[in-house]
């Protein structure tokens, strides 16, 4: 197993960006877009950020709630972004904002957008009891093609990593709902919006850490898992595991951050990096001064010689025009 030690990438000094950073996502050489969900464990509000490796310059865009995840468009200033219980495409130029669908959760109270996955043919995303308490939250499906949403599960508790597969005419998706501690995997039909049963992939249950975001590495055999521990550590980690038997094959380690909350792998101009995110959330003055990088973006090394396709989505699919 190859072990890689990980440095800061990027500690803002506004507070409100190291509660809950999120969601990273490739726009190009050396840029990606990240989320802050949640400016502070009282705030309802959250923004996008844009950061640029070769400067370490970072652009922040406050939004009008709270997002769980962000992908790029055809369109460099605009983004499709779920916020609270809407999917909305945000122009980070102008700041206008246009509702795509606000039926997600409905008659669920105490529940918000979180992570998710684009693929060819649309975005799967969940929500999380904000109360950590009920599985009431759901699994949807968002079609590109004429923007049907498609409820696939209502019990989740906090739905987070997924990662989508092809094999043969099929979709695999792999899922993560934190508290059960594993990583599902099942067939999602686009045509009828139906999952198959839940086969599980990878089994946590017997450690106190739990997988948060997830990515496919690039030959499509292997999950990198990034762990959030609520307890103090010395550093904390991301695995990667061969779907097939299990074993774990690689690890990042975060210093001072145990709250690791999402993976991406990046393309950057010194090759295939790593980059994961760290979160504050839920820690006392104490435990924060024991892990002052805790909030901070980091970045390892991989063995990784490319990366998966950039996700663009085209506007026009959407009957947008640009």
């Amino acid at each position: 197993m190859n072990t890689y030690t990980t440095e800061i990438l990027f500690q803002s000094d506004d507070r409100r960006l190291l509660f809950l950073p999120e969601g990273p996502m490739a726009l190009e050489v050396d840029r990606f877009s990240w989320v802050a969900i949640q400016h502070a464990a009282d705030s309802v509000l959250g923004s996008l950020n844009v950061f640029d490796c070769a400067t370490l310059t970072n652009n922040n865009y406050p939004l009008r709630g709270r997002p769980g995840f962000a992908f790029p468009t055809d369109d460099p200033q605009k983004f499709i972004v779920g916020v609270d219980k809407h999917i909305e495409l945000v122009d980070i130029s102008s700041g206008d904002v246009t509702v795509l669908t606000d039926d997600i959760d409905v008659g669920v109270e105490n529940t918000l957008i979180n992570d998710a996955i684009a693929f060819a043919e649309g975005i799967v995303f969940g929500s999380k009891d904000l109360e950590f308490a009920t599985n009431k939250a759901g699994l949807y499906f968002w079609k590109f093609s004429d923007r049907q949403l498609c409820q696939l599960r209502d019990d989740q508790l906090c739905s987070n990593g997924k990662v989508i597969t092809r094999s043969g005419k099929n979709w695999n998706l792999f899922d993560i709902d934190t508290p059960t501690q594993q990583v599902v995997r099942y067939e999602l039909d686009t045509n009828q919006g139906t999952l198959s049963e839940a086969e599980v992939v990878l089994d946590f249950t017997d450690g106190e850490i739990f997988p948060d975001g997830m990515v496919a590495t690039p030959d499509g055999k292997s999950l990198i898992v990034a762990f959030y521990n609520p307890a103090a550590a010395q550093y904390g980690v991301a695995r990667q595991f061969s779907i097939e038997t299990g074993v774990v094959q690689a690890e990042w380690q975060t210093a001072k951050a145990p709250r690791v909350t999402c993976p991406l792998l990046l393309e950057t101009a010194a090759g295939v990096k790593l980059v994961l995110t760290t979160a504050i959330e839920d820690m006392s003055a104490e435990m924060y001064a024991q892990h002052p990088n805790s909030g901070s973006l980091f970045v390892g090394e991989t063995i990784f010689e490319n990366v998966a396709d950039l996700v663009n989505i085209k506007l026009e699919q959407l009957g947008i025009g640009l």
